[in-house]
């Protein structure tokens, strides 16, 4: 699973930001809040230290000795609170609205909230043992705290901290967007392109930081284009120097068949006849392979071509075939203008028609049509032949695959080759039924 550099990126600033939140957080409880927490538990134990201190047990009675000198003052009843209890929870002196606080022989003294009257307080209940006894004394402040605005204070400001959080996520997350839009339409325009397309990149517009992964995409592109290139060029000088001797031979073959002297082998002669004129045909076809690869059409020049003209010149080439095989060839064409290389629309139509007359019984049709479609230029060619079966239709237009019990020994190049020149152009190749069901019609759709 691959990972996400903008979720990589909200992360490592997600993190630190939340830390830097959470300290300022403390750093505003530390100012604010516990000095007055310090401030009041101070108060607290000084004034049960002072109880304590003041305590006198006579005669059973718990009372308070206010006049014994060298002693810590008592605290002034309009700030401090006090009740005096016996162990059982009965009140001994103090305040009576003071809530009983259960304490045990480990915990000597508690610091807790209490409720006196209206008032939440702040309470602080300690275990004091005398000769006479355990009394309980348990104070609370009531001197007017600025905790609680305090506290209110620390959470409102924890709480804007962490919308100041998400905010400058949320914005920082739209900014991450924004920023990698580069790397957003340099990838949509790599994966928009054909296989074939080995075009540099342009490098003009992309950010300096993705710029060497362009440089270094080109030349990888260059490469391959070099490479693609050199194949192309071998295999069309490879056809080009066949050309020449396969037609000397030809020719030689033809002049010898002639001879009254070769009629005891003539039927043997013919047989070489059709062997070079088999390799005449797939030393021609490479030739078209080799130029309607779209790797060696990259900057191929491009011109107005009339369908209709394409047509009729092909239709020209193949007539006098036709007539011999016993074959109707017939045309059906309007003037359509599309831009193109008018030799390899050559080529494609006339594999399209070779196929077609190869595969069509004596007495049978061949249609070859050109026009417009729903406002696209179209070109067809419709036999009426056994047809290719609807599971075969894909795989034929593989290099050098012949569907099983063909006739004659083609080499199996001419629909692959009607492929390329169609993704040339960006054209699509649809194979299909013919006529009520009968034979094979192959469209060419152009955008």
């Amino acid at each position: 699973m691959t990972s996400s550099i903008s979720r990589q990126l909200i992360f490592w600033l997600a993190v630190p930001l939340m830390l830097l939140a959470l300290c300022g957080a403390l750093v505003h409880y530390f100012n604010h809040v516990a000095p007055e927490v310090i401030d009041s538990d101070r108060r607290l134990r000084e004034a049960s230290n002072a109880l304590m201190a003041h305590v006198l047990i006579k005669g059973g009675q718990v009372t308070l000795d206010a006049n014994q000198a060298g002693r810590a003052a008592l605290p002034a009843p309009e700030s401090i609170s006090y009740a005096l209890r016996g162990t059982q929870g009965h009140l001994l002196i103090g305040d009576s609205q003071f809530p009983v606080v259960p304490m045990s022989a480990a915990n000597p003294q508690m610091i807790a909230m209490a409720q006196i009257g209206s008032r939440t307080v702040r309470t602080l209940t300690t275990r004091f043992d005398t000769r006479n006894g355990v009394i309980i004394i348990s104070v609370a402040d009531l001197k007017p705290a600025t905790g609680p605005a305090a506290r209110y204070g620390f959470m409102s400001t924890l709480l804007w901290d962490f919308v100041q959080l998400d905010v400058t996520l949320v914005l920082v997350w739209v900014g991450i967007q924004l920023g990698l839009r580069p790397v957003k339409r340099l990838r949509n325009e790599i994966a928009n392109r054909s296989p074939h397309d080995l075009r540099p990149i342009d490098d003009s517009t992309v950010p300096r930081e993705i710029a060497p992964v362009v440089v270094t995409l080109n030349r990888l592109f260059a490469m391959l284009r070099t490479s693609v290139q050199s194949q192309q060029q071998f295999i069309a000088n490879t056809a080009h120097q066949l050309r020449t001797p396969i037609t000397g031979m030809q020719a030689q073959l033809d002049l010898l068949a002639a001879e009254p002297a070769a009629q005891p082998i003539r039927h043997r002669l013919m047989t070489l006849q059709e062997s070079t004129r088999q390799l005449a045909h797939s030393a021609n076809q490479l030739l078209s392979l080799a130029r309607a690869d779209p790797a060696a059409n990259i900057a191929a020049k491009t011109q107005p071509v009339d369908l209709n003209a394409i047509v009729g010149e092909v239709a020209a080439k193949f007539f006098d075939r036709a007539l011999q095989s016993s074959i109707d060839l017939g045309v059906d064409a309007v003037p359509v203008i599309i831009s193109a290389d008018p030799s390899l629309l050559d080529d494609l139509l006339s594999n399209l028609v070779d196929n077609a007359l190869k595969y069509t019984p004596a007495g049978g049709s061949v249609t070859v049509s050109a026009g417009l479609s729903n406002g696209r230029a179209f070109l067809a060619v419709e036999d009426t032949g056994p047809g290719i079966p609807p599971a075969e239709r894909q795989r034929v237009r593989q290099r050098f695959f012949r569907l099983p019990n063909s006739p004659g020994h083609g080499s199996g190049l001419g629909l692959a080759i009607v492929d390329e020149i169609a993704r040339l152009y960006g054209a699509s190749a649809i194979i299909g039924d013919g006529a009520n069901g009968r034979g094979t019609k192959v469209v060419l759709q152009f955008p």
